[in-house]
């Protein structure tokens, strides 16, 4: 990992590990509510189960859940550095595992990534390009390798912004980037 990356990974913690718990879900809300228009007409939605201090999903699964939408989470496999998928019909049956990541143990609905058409991803920072950064252990990069085909849409807070991410060449863009502050699209790929 460069010392670029590494740096701007404490960087964009240290600016969200500021913004007030009351106000992490105010403007998950907001993003949810982006995110909703976003993937209006999806039939298949992808979304990871947040953990704090992440951007919230769970209201906008629930919202999901409610429009008919079939939603997916991602379950760590830490053993294979891989993600296998659930699809998740209730929010509440999500537990802490792996990492402290929500996950539906004891209740996975496999779930073919084949199937998936949107993943909506955590994004430690990011820039206007579509660069992003995670937690540095590349689950989500080796997946989105494999399923070229998903919509990559990337969720953060504003604060997490910046200049210019260093990209290796198994770092995947994103097509879109949502923000409490709007819509970033990121590539010719429209909805």
């Amino acid at each position: 990992m460069s010392q670029t990356k590494a740096a701007l990974r404490l960087q964009a913690k240290e600016a969200r590990s500021l913004i007030p718990e009351s106000r992490v879900s105010i403007l998950s809300r907001v993003i949810g509510r982006r995110l909703l228009d976003l993937v209006n007409g999806f039939e298949t939605v992808m979304v990871y189960a947040s953990k704090v201090p992440e951007v919230e999903t769970k209201e906008f699964i629930r919202d999901l859940n409610r429009r008919g939408v079939r939603v997916v989470v991602p379950i760590i496999e830490r053993e294979t550095c891989s993600l296998r998928l659930s699809y998740l019909p209730d929010p509440s049956l999500l537990v802490p595992s792996t990492f402290s990541v929500p996950e539906p143990l004891g209740h996975e609905l496999p779930a073919r990534p084949e199937d998936v058409q949107v993943v909506v991803i955590p994004m430690l920072a990011f820039d206007s390009g579509g660069n992003r950064l995670g937690y540095g252990a590349g689950y989500y990069d080796r997946f989105l390798c494999r399923y070229p085909h998903l919509l990559k849409i990337g969720i953060a807070f504003s604060c997490q912004q910046a200049e210019s991410i260093p990209a290796d060449k198994n770092d995947v863009k994103m097509d879109y980037i949502v923000t409490e502050m709007g819509v970033i699209q990121c590539s010719s790929r429209g909805v």
